[in-house]
């Protein structure tokens, strides 16, 4: 399969309008109809590196974004998400058609892909162990996801964590690092040739940017590892780097709280996260500089 930075502009911009645009990150390919150009440009940007087909018979995932009918498409212009002719959400103002993109993709994964245990964390790996990261908004998960994936670890997922259930491997859906307010200045200054979307105003979580992900992380999305790590990760601006140990049952608990489906998937969710709490220790970070944090992870990972 050719990759998307491989069509032309014009076919790609075709592929969009039509429907035709398909591509695959991981475990999941995702059908794309949209005649924005803003999508367009920022596919382009991010998705360079994807897998990409036009016309395929099969997406587990379609997305459709399009202008709403009416007075809309000129006061104020929005961008809608058409699944089927249905509206599942509302619409949002049209320069946040790039965001809605992702936010739409991580709406279907974290809805249906329930084959995987699902948690809110990133994951990053090397040397063949992966570090969970699982943390609510606001807790520098994202900052810190940015920052390893910048110093050489490989990005399986920003968002979604997925654990396969039958053996416990971690599944990479690597795609674009959404960051948001001060954490972009932070990573623009951290990585200075690292490719970032445009940022995004007024957002619903103040400004978005998306950080593309490293190529390395897209070819190696078929790649699954073995958890080596969880970790949950808290910003304190200025604090020294902490990292204390967290009981198992504590560290259970914790996951459990930072999942999507583990109510739902019943004794297989309990199961899968019984057995990745096993492989890997739980461990409380703090930190107030990247610097400090990167080097306890290159130390963690060279063990």
């Amino acid at each position: 399969m050719s990759t998307l930075s491989e069509l032309t502009a014009p076919t790609l911009r075709g592929a969009l309008r039509e429907g035709k645009l398909c591509l695959r990150t991981g475990a999941f390919s995702v059908r794309v109809r949209s005649g924005l150009p803003a999508v367009a440009d920022t596919l382009a940007l991010l998705y360079g590196d994807y897998p990409a087909e036009v016309g395929a018979p099969f997406a587990d995932f379609h997305i459709h974004l399009r202008r709403p009918y009416g007075p809309r498409r000129w006061l104020r212009p929005q961008v809608a998400f058409d699944m089927e002719g249905a509206a599942p959400f509302l619409p949002l103002p049209l320069d946040q058609a790039f965001p809605m993109f992702e936010w739409v993709f991580n709406w279907y994964i974290s809805s249906r892909a329930h084959s995987y245990l699902m948690i809110h964390a990133a994951a990053v790996e090397k040397n063949g162990r992966v570090a969970v990261l699982p943390a609510p908004p606001g807790s520098g998960k994202s900052t810190l996801c940015a920052a390893l994936v910048c110093s050489g670890w490989r990005l399986l997922s920003d968002e979604l964590c997925l654990v396969r259930l039958a053996d416990g491997l971690v599944q990479p859906v690597p795609r674009p690092v959404s960051l948001k307010n001060a954490s972009i200045g932070v990573i623009r200054a951290f990585a200075p040739q690292a490719v970032f979307s445009p940022e995004v105003r007024d957002t619903a979580k103040g400004t978005i940017a998306h950080l593309k992900a490293p190529r390395d992380s897209v070819q190696r999305a078929e790649e699954a590892a073995r958890p080596g790590w969880i970790v949950f990760p808290r910003y304190v601006a200025g604090a020294a780097v902490q990292m204390d140990t967290l009981a198992p049952a504590r560290t259970f608990t914790r996951v459990a709280e930072n999942s999507f489906n583990y109510g739902l998937l019943g004794r297989e969710g309990f199961e899968a996260l019984a057995g990745l709490v096993e492989a890997a220790p739980g461990f409380e970070l703090s930190y107030g500089h990247l610097d400090e944090a990167l080097a306890l992870f290159d130390r963690m990972a060279a063990a």
